[in-house]
């Protein structure tokens, strides 16, 4: 059985994380509607998760993927999410960004993406 790696997290963030799961967006609710329940090729996901020093909209331990929608609050704030995405993938994460108009206008493309992302990525290991 291989083992799974463990990554930390600022433990202090966990109730932050809460309210920002009891607080989702529309667009981070439509997005959830496709990933909960192992419906995204079987994979299990987890929202607001918290990473390292950072919290992730949604997070597949499987996969080792994250999955950001950005809404307003990111625009503008490119520098901060580079910085994200580099102590992501420094911990072996790969990160997929989506712009919140196109999970509400082109959700289609965005599922297509993220599945396509998985065909290209998972391990054979996953049942």
């Amino acid at each position: 059985m291989k083992r799974r790696i463990i990554i930390p997290y600022n433990p202090k963030l966990k109730e932050y994380a809460r309210k920002l799961r009891n607080n989702s967006t529309f667009t981070e609710i439509q997005l959830w509607n496709y990933l909960k329940k192992k419906q995204l090729r079987g994979y299990d996901f987890d929202r607001q998760k918290p990473i390292d020093n950072y919290i992730v909209d949604f997070y597949c331990k499987d996969l080792m993927l994250a999955i950001e929608v950005d809404g307003e609050s990111h625009y503008g704030n490119t520098d901060k999410d580079k910085k994200k995405d580099k102590r992501l993938n420094e911990l072996g994460i790969a990160v997929l960004r989506f712009d919140d108009l196109d999970i509400v206008y082109k959700l289609d493309k965005v599922i297509e993406k993220i599945e396509k992302w998985i065909d290209e990525n998972e391990k054979p290991t996953h049942p």
